[in-house]
């Protein structure tokens, strides 16, 4: 779908509407947690977090590697991008390790873990970091439809028009 629409929607609307939905359904999955989890209502619960993977994938799982690559000056392109990925990934690291401490049973965790805040509350955190995420797209600038080089403004003129190559 990101490939599809991209050039279409746009990179700072396909983040932002990742996020939101992100928020969304992380908040439709921990407000009825418990009904949710007893047996006969997993479809519900399948079909939301179904939905908040698919939105996580069409939004900032795509763009957030996609924008750091158009948004840096040429000059600094590459190390910039690498410092984004790698940023990117030590927070799933710490997001993904995070989250199986956080979501143990305040009570009775599993072996070898200690308590956590549990399950509901865990996807309420998540909730909240998604919500974060979404405020901080905001500061992201739309690349759509221009050139790297009008993105970094290395062509510019003092006049604000793009000055000829080679000059």
């Amino acid at each position: 779908f990101t490939v599809a629409f991209i050039d279409i929607i746009g990179r700072f609307w396909i983040q932002l509407m990742g996020f939101t939905m992100m928020t969304i359904f992380m908040l439709a999955i921990a407000i009825p947690y418990d009904y949710l989890v007893k047996p006969g209502h997993h479809t519900g619960f399948v079909a939301l977090y179904g939905l908040t993977f698919f939105f996580a994938n069409f939004g900032p799982n795509s763009t957030t590697f996609i924008v750091p690559a158009e948004i840096f000056p040429a000059r600094l392109r590459s190390t910039c991008h690498g410092i984004s990925a790698a940023t990117g990934k030590a927070g799933a690291i710490i997001g993904a390790f995070g989250f199986l401490y956080a979501s143990q049973d305040q009570k009775k965790p599993e072996t070898g873990y200690s308590r956590g805040i549990g399950m509901r509350n865990a996807l309420f955190v998540l909730a909240g970091t998604n919500f974060l995420g979404l405020l901080f797209s905001l500061l992201v600038p739309e690349s759509k439809g221009k050139s790297l080089e009008e993105l970094s403004k290395e062509n510019v003129g003092d006049d604000d028009t793009i000055a000829p190559t080679g000059v």
